[in-house]
């Protein structure tokens, strides 16, 4: 009985030691795929944190680029359209302010009055000018810049540049004065109203925002 209770134990022994070392070789096929596993992960990971490193930069260069962009100012010297703005009862035309009078007076008074106004009688340097004068002026005659000092002497602007006869002045008078049909001249004690001139120091600047340039 004895002998046969100690065949059992042994066979006992050599099943549970069978057992232990089928549960070491399972160990170590886990311990193998484990290393399988972190072989196959490794290379994944490393790529993934590098592609989130890409997109952040590309996101930061972005946002940054953007700041910059919106914090640029448009320079007041970059081209684009230019607009008149003059004083209030004064019309614009080109880069140029005009002035018609209500007033009636001589010619003399008409260049002071105009000068207290920081102008002068009108002159016209184009065609285009001189017919916006006339339309806008009405039926009524009115005083310009030209003079001269008698009927031998050229014609010369309030600034004492002289004229080019680009329309003739009709008359034997010193002063000269726009009517419907044109420039006229007359004395100077003659009454009639007058246009001033001046340059726009107002104009301001749009920019073109449909034509880039």
């Amino acid at each position: 009985m004895k002998g046969a209770k100690a065949e059992e134990a042994s066979m006992g022994m050599l099943e549970t030691g069978f057992t232990t070392t089928d549960c070491l070789q399972e160990v170590e096929i886990g311990k193998k795929l484990q290393g399988k596993c972190l072989r196959i992960v490794s290379p994944e990971s490393p790529a993934k944190l590098y592609g989130c490193y890409a997109v952040i930069m590309v996101l930061t260069v972005a946002v940054i680029t953007l700041s910059v962009t919106l914090s640029v100012k448009p320079s007041i010297e970059s081209p684009g359209s230019y607009y008149a703005t003059c004083p209030r009862n004064w019309i614009g035309f080109g880069s140029k302010c005009f002035y018609f009078s209500e007033d009636m007076r001589n010619w003399t008074f008409s260049q002071t009055s105009c000068m207290a106004q920081e102008a002068h009688l009108a002159l016209f340097e184009s065609l285009e000018e001189l017919n916006f004068l006339k339309r806008y002026k009405g039926n009524s005659d009115h005083w310009i810049g030209l003079h001269r000092e008698s009927p031998e002497h050229p014609w010369r602007w309030t600034d004492n540049t002289e004229y080019n006869n680009l329309v003739l002045t009709r008359g034997g008078g010193e002063y000269a004065y726009l009517n419907e049909s044109g420039i006229r001249s007359a004395r100077d004690y003659t009454h009639k109203k007058w246009i001033c001139s001046k340059s726009n120091r107002y104009t301001l600047q749009c920019p073109e925002i449909l034509n880039p340039g």
